[in-house]
């Protein structure tokens, strides 16, 4: 069985951050580990608090994983300060990772911010330049490039603009009132559209984690850049689709909506 880690931030509600990433990459057929930068009190309706792990004990979590089951992909997401950044690029870099999805979530769905002011220049300093592909969303995209986004055309000069910067594949993800959820992916070779067609579901609560999680799933099975991504929007789409309907605010997605039934049974 192929292994996949995941580095970002737990959430209590269960629909985002390492609880997503690993439901995720489990029904997506690979191995799942986890490297805890941080807990957060959160909901559907928003983050109340958040508590960070020191820089050491984040490094002895990447060195527990690395030396035992060593992951064929990493996936990246929340991580809130500088000295967290530094901890993971030195220990990735170290290790010798592949295959690495860097999720640079800035800000919650619920529009908490996530990433400190000087955590921002260390990321892109430190971090991106190690990953294979970064996966922004339109207002991250926008930071990361400086260039406002208002057209697909837009997308695009970002997507360019981001990836010569840093030297790595970027998937800018549409949405964000720019399209109906196609998103553009830059590669030094040439550039690719994957559509997608808007799901009529509010629940939209981790979508990030979980496209970038399926990301690194696919990439840790084999498969090329291009049939990762679109293996994953497809997943993602699937999740959407299946309607589920928890919490007060922006709800989870159902990720095991293509397991089998032997073992969901409910008890009457």
């Amino acid at each position: 069985m192929r292994t996949a880690l995941t580095i970002a931030g737990s959430d209590t509600s269960g629909g985002a951050g390492i609880q997503a990433d690993l439901k995720t990459m489990t029904v997506n057929g690979v191995f799942a580990m986890s490297a805890v930068t941080a807990l957060t009190a959160q909901n559907t309706t928003g983050v109340t608090d958040i508590m960070e792990v020191t820089p050491k004990f984040l490094g002895e979590e990447l060195d527990a994983v690395f030396t035992d089951i060593f992951p064929d992909a990493v996936k990246i997401g929340m991580v809130s300060s500088a000295a967290l950044i530094e901890v993971i690029a030195e220990r990735l870099a170290h290790y010798q990772a592949a295959h690495i999805v860097l999720d640079p979530v800035m800000v919650a769905t619920s529009g908490a911010k996530l990433l400190r002011d000087d955590a921002a220049d260390t990321l892109k300093r430190a971090l991106m330049p190690l990953a294979e592909i970064i996966t922004p969303n339109i207002p991250e995209a926008e930071i990361l490039s400086g260039l406002d986004i208002a057209t697909e055309a837009d997308m695009e000069k970002a997507g360019q603009a981001i990836g010569e910067h840093l030297g790595c594949a970027v998937l800018v993800k549409g949405g964000h009132q720019v399209n109906d959820a196609n998103d553009y992916l830059w590669q030094p070779d040439g550039g690719q559209w994957f559509t997608g067609k808007r799901i009529d579901n509010p629940n939209t609560h981790g979508t990030g984690c979980t496209l970038s999680s399926a990301i690194a799933a696919n990439l840790a099975k084999g498969y090329a850049l291009n049939d990762a991504v679109a293996q994953a929007k497809a997943f993602l789409s699937g999740a959407l689709a299946d309607g589920l309907d928890l919490g007060k605010g922006s709800g989870p997605m159902n990720h095991a909506f293509d397991i089998k039934d032997a073992y969901k049974a409910v008890r009457e």
